[in-house]
């Protein structure tokens, strides 16, 4: 099992756990370490952060996936967003969880098949915060990334928009 997060503390703790409960783990703090801690061969399981120095968690699921289409990818971040997680999915994640997750939940993520059609839907609508937040990540992901011209995009001064990145997302 490959474990990518920056969050130091975490990836330990859960690492620990993952050691724990039978698995081996190699785990890494950016998607480069990860890539070449790899080399060539993929791991049967990984979990990977989203939002880590460097490239995307985004991208590593993409080379994860290129690597081995059977690898269970399962992304974890603090930063969910409707954009964010339907992009991992689309690159190759099988879950898409928000921080903070248990190495149970984690492990009963891998074994996802399909989705679920009794999963739970809101009956409240999004608050503005939380539509911001999530229009935010659209047009960034839409922008592959880059910061300023996702500000040139929203008609915002890049500062502005590394402000509201840097800020946890406002719940629903």
């Amino acid at each position: 099992m490959l474990i990518a997060d920056d969050d130091e503390l975490f990836r330990s703790v859960l690492a620990a756990a993952m050691q724990k409960r039978g698995y081996a783990v190699t785990s890494a703090a950016g998607v480069d370490e990860a890539l070449a801690l790899l080399g060539e061969s993929a791991p049967e399981f990984a979990v990977v952060d989203l939002n880590m120095p460097g490239p995307s968690g985004l991208v590593l699921v993409e080379r994860l996936y290129a690597m081995d289409a059977g690898t269970r990818i399962v992304v974890l971040t603090g930063y969910a967003s409707v954009a964010t997680a339907v992009e991992a999915i689309k690159l190759g994640a099988v879950h898409y969880l928000a921080k903070p997750a248990d190495a149970d939940e984690i492990i009963a993520a891998f074994g996802c098949e399909n989705g679920n059609a009794a999963a739970e839907v809101s009956g409240q609508p999004m608050s503005t915060r939380r539509l911001e937040w999530e229009h935010i990540q659209k047009v960034l992901m839409e922008c592959g990334g880059n910061i300023s011209e996702t500000a040139r995009r929203l008609g915002m001064h890049r500062r502005t928009l590394q402000r509201k990145l840097a800020k946890r997302p406002a719940r629903s």
